[in-house]
């Protein structure tokens, strides 16, 4: 099944479909992943496990048996924390003090598909299947790709588990909140006791 954005693609189409040729696509599924609003992070850890067929119950290390994955809305990636300004890709072009820097916030505008690219291939161990698995992975910025006659699987992201505060965790933040309510409180008293002392001094200048 082809998608809606896959019939017409505006990019350029000989840099997206390089190496495809080189690919031996028997038996290999082609796996689309939507990184609109999705977290980095686990958007990759997912992509590096269907690319290297760790999903499969066929898995062997030293065989290359993963599927093609194409991700689409990569300019529409999320990130949690500060990371857009704290997060930084530093590179050295080999001349003394030539070492270069980029926020995650200027990559994103630049190529948000090296983004990507730089999560999935840091998830992958270094070894010669490497190069082949690095040709599986067809990133686009936006929802246009070129594989729209091919038989097409979207990918749904797991539910994220969100594990359970552990009992002195959960005790430690009642007692700062009951804590925080009490200093709220004699903060009012006090500041009640204050104006109260002041009216009573405006009465006394008033009648002397």
């Amino acid at each position: 099944m082809a998608t809606p954005g896959a019939v017409t693609f505006s990019g350029n189409l000989k840099r997206a479909v390089a190496g495809i040729k080189r690919i031996n696509t028997e038996g290999i599924r082609w796996r689309v992943f939507d990184a609109r609003g999705q977290v980095l992070g686990r958007l990759a850890s997912q992509i590096s496990t269907v690319i290297q067929g760790k999903d499969k119950p066929t898995y062997t290390p030293n065989r290359e048996d993963g599927d093609i994955c194409i991700v689409v809305n990569a300019k529409d990636i999320a990130v949690t924390g500060r990371k857009l300004t704290d997060k930084f890709y530093r590179w050295h072009t080999g001349y003394v003090g030539h070492l270069k820097e980029r926020s995650l916030k200027d990559q994103l505008v630049k190529d948000p598909t090296e983004v990507i690219r730089s999560a999935v291939m840091r998830m992958l161990p270094r070894n010669k299947l490497r190069d082949d698995r690095d040709l599986k992975l067809r990133i686009f910025a936006g929802s246009e790709h070129p594989f729209g006659d091919r038989p097409i699987e979207h990918f749904e992201m797991p539910p994220r588990q969100v594990r359970e505060l552990r009992p002195c965790t959960r005790r430690a933040m009642v007692r700062a909140q009951k804590k925080a309510e009490q200093q709220a409180e004699k903060g009012d008293s006090s500041k009640s006791a204050r104006r109260k002392k002041k009216e009573e001094e405006a009465k006394t200048e008033i009648t002397a």
